[in-house]
């Protein structure tokens, strides 16, 4: 027996429950009703624009890090392979 999220049924959701089973246009209607009341009470966040800045530059800066640690990796796998191909006993029965 296969489970659901094997083969060609990967686009098909396992359960009707739950938030993520629902439809999306339904997702966005709840959400926006916690929204609403978030603001009628007055406990919603409202970003001023100082604040805005610091979460943008943040994000900017998480950003700049991982592409960096990314091009860093990358490159470190790249090297080693290239270098370990070059000298390595592929070579013909002769060589050996």
């Amino acid at each position: 027996m296969t489970s659901n999220n094997q083969g060609g049924n990967q686009g098909k959701r396992s359960s009707s429950r739950g938030f993520a089973s629902m439809d999306p246009q339904r997702q966005r209607e709840i959400a926006s009703e916690g929204g609403r009341a978030a603001h009628e009470r007055g406990t919603a966040h409202e970003f001023t624009s100082e604040e805005a800045r610091e979460a943008g530059r943040k994000g900017g800066q998480a950003r700049a890090e991982n592409r960096s640690a990314r091009q860093r990796a990358s490159s470190n796998t790249g090297s080693s392979e290239s270098s370990s191909d070059s000298g390595s006993n592929r070579g013909n029965a002769s060589d050996r």
